[in-house]
């Protein structure tokens, strides 16, 4: 979907960007300075948003020097705000591009803004995402926060801690904590940090004389709303949008799709309509119990042959009882149902039809909001009910305490096993075996 990675001269510097598809219009996302483009419009988190924007132009990604694929830049030469404007030339007219609609968060807006400012005819519009002119009030000019940042840089974790209410397990933020660390270097991020807290575009605000909206979240953990308000009394005519979130970011779950809709009808003149790529599903997760062992005293040919043979049990099976198989990895399988109780009577059926062929099986499942992702799913009721069947033993059929509520009055009967931690899910969670 998007381009390889290209370079725009800016100077002596070389600026890295990536583009999607053309499109009606240009759209830059510009960057702070922990960025990869290289990276950053293939991350899951983002995939949603992504595809949604492209709808809307060509989108373009790209890196300010010293961060991600960008030249590199020297503790004696950081560069200058202006320098990180002229970077939005560079890329424009590397590609030729008489002008862009310019999107910006946090302390990239100033970045934009002064771009705005003083290239109004190669400015389409101007949107800023808990963007801010000065960093004061922010979460971020705290000295304890700065040490915190580069302590953490590379984990991940920061993006959690920026927005809570994302969809968090292992797998997001391994994808997090890849980009944090091709983005730059803790040592880096030192230098950067200090430099992002100095910039303050508020006196040449009422200079900027292009379209601009202002969304900014009510509860942002990261930006008072204040900061963002204060942007749209100061740039003449600007629309101001709050939209009810914890996130730093608008272009992750849950509330991506209400920024995107307000970004698209003021760059479009109308209301986008967003296909919801979530749905209600339940998942069940399969996989033969003591598999390794099982395959070394077999060997190879046998044990392929009685993999084979499993894999079309619980294929009938799926068939059987209406399921959907997403994937298989090894020995296990992942489908999905969307009626509860079939899924639950689903893996019954499974662990009695394999062990004929001398298999024990344990079965893990969960309902829940589910991410369709093309052909495959994704998301937090994923990763529950990936969780829930690590903690099933031998010929158990585990199930969460929202699916054991979901089918009272099947018949069905469980046995209380307690209440668990469920790695990278808040709370505890009681689970329950079929009996």
């Amino acid at each position: 979907m998007f381009s390889e990675t290209r370079y725009a001269p800016s100077g002596d510097l070389r600026i890295a960007y990536r583009t999607s598809r053309e499109g009606a219009r240009d759209i830059v996302l510009v960057p702070n300075w922990f960025t990869c483009c290289e990276v950053l419009p293939e991350l899951p988190s983002l995939q949603g948003w992504v595809e949604a924007m492209s709808s809307l132009g060509r989108l373009i990604f790209f890196d300010q020097p010293g961060t991600g694929a960008s030249d590199p830049v020297t503790p004696g030469a950081l560069p200058t705000l202006e320098q990180w404007a002229d970077s939005i030339t560079a890329v424009l007219d590397d590609l030729g591009s008489r002008e862009a609609v310019l999107v910006a968060s946090d302390f990239a807006f100033a970045t934009a803004a002064l771009f705005a400012g003083t290239h109004p005819s190669r400015t389409t519009a101007l949107v800023g995402l808990d963007g801010y002119a000065d960093a004061g009030g922010t979460a971020f000019v705290r000295d304890e926060v700065h040490a915190a940042f580069v302590r953490m840089w590379g984990s991940g974790e920061i993006q959690h801690r920026g927005n809570p209410d994302m969809p968090w397990n292992e797998e997001i933020r391994a994808t997090w904590a890849r980009m944090e660390r091709l983005a730059l270097s803790p040592r880096t991020l030192a230098l950067m940090l200090p430099l992002a807290m100095e910039m303050d575009v508020r006196a040449l605000l009422p200079t900027v004389r292009v379209p601009t909206l202002v969304l900014q979240h009510a509860d942002s953990v990261v930006t008072p709303p204040a900061k963002g308000r204060y942007i749209a009394e100061h740039i003449p005519d600007a629309k101001y949008v709050e939209v009810s979130s914890r996130n730093s970011y608008h272009f992750v779950e849950p509330d991506w799709r209400t920024s995107f809709r307000e970004l698209a009808e003021f760059i479009t003149g109308e209301r986008a309509d967003v296909a919801d790529d979530r749905v209600l599903a339940t998942v069940l997760f399969t996989d033969i119990v003591d598999s390794t062992r099982r395959a070394a005293v077999l060997g190879d040919r046998d044990w392929r042959a009685l993999l084979d043979a499993h894999d079309a049990v619980v294929r009938s099976q799926l068939a059987r009882f209406r399921g959907r198989e997403v994937n298989t990895s090894g020995d296990g399988f992942l489908a999905t149902f969307d009626g509860p109780q079939r899924a639950i009577r689903c893996a019954m059926a499974i662990r009695e039809a394999v062990e004929a062929l001398g298999i024990n099986v344990r079965a893990g499942l969960h309902t829940g909001e589910c991410e369709v992702r093309g052909e495959d799913i994704g998301g937090i009721g994923v990763h529950i009910g990936a969780r829930v069947a690590a903690l099933a033993g031998a010929n158990d059929v585990l199930v969460s305490s929202t699916l054991r509520d979901l089918v009272i009055g099947s018949g069905l009967e469980f046995e209380d096993r307690g209440a668990h931690e469920l790695k990278g899910v808040p709370g505890q969670w009681n689970l329950y075996a079929v009996a």
